[in-house]
């Protein structure tokens, strides 16, 4: 699941930045795949949960994984967001391309395998730099945002095209939000320690 979820992320991103309508309309195809992951994996677990009543290390395998599927779910319906966003896109004028939206693709996509290695890995300390890392795309975000508004601003024509690209920024700072989130399940199931929401409590 984790493996096609981060396809459909690249996929999109792909059909965003090579203008592929084609690509995109195949990225919302794939997500009933995603969907039907997520009930399988979700029914597993309970049917675990029922017939062997895990302690321990085994429950924490368990709690963990119910909660990246709603990630990974979450994901795969972003990557449906990018594309229909790319459909659209297509049917106007490229507005001039931004590296800074590039930048923060990238670097989306990179903390998304990185928290799907480090969960496969049960690599808490790869977890903790990944949850470090979502702040940099937070700030991207932002940039990105100042600079459609630059646009906006100068060119009302661009208004629309410019809009989309910050609904496609902010997909992808969802992304990081979700690899995040992945990441903080990794230290609870590597060290029993839940992290979640430790900035807002201190």
């Amino acid at each position: 699941m984790g493996s096609k979820a981060e396809s459909m992320i690249s996929d999109s991103i792909r059909s965003f930045v090579d203008r592929r309508a084609t690509l995109a309309a195949d990225v919302i195809e794939r997500d009933d795949e995603i969907d039907r992951l997520e009930l399988e994996i979700d029914d597993l677990c309970y049917e675990i949960l029922a017939l062997e009543q895990p302690v321990a290390c085994d429950l924490r395998i368990l709690a963990t994984a119910l909660k990246i599927v709603k990630d990974l779910e979450r994901i795969g319906d972003i990557a449906v967001n990018i594309a229909e966003r790319v459909l659209e896109l297509t049917q106007e004028p490229e507005l001039k391309r931004l590296i800074d939206l590039q930048m923060m693709a990238d670097a989306a996509q990179k903390i998304l395998k990185e928290s799907l290695d480090a969960f496969v890995d049960s690599d808490a300390d790869l977890a903790e730099k990944i949850i470090f890392n979502d702040k940099l795309v937070d700030a991207m975000y932002e940039q990105v945002f100042r600079t459609m508004l630059t646009y906006m601003l100068e060119d009302p024509r661009s208004i629309s095209r410019a809009l989309k690209l910050i609904f496609i920024a902010k997909h992808l700072e969802r992304v990081g939000d979700h690899s995040a989130n992945i990441a903080e399940m990794v230290v609870f199931l590597v060290r029993g320690q839940d992290i979640r929401h430790k900035a807002h409590l201190v």
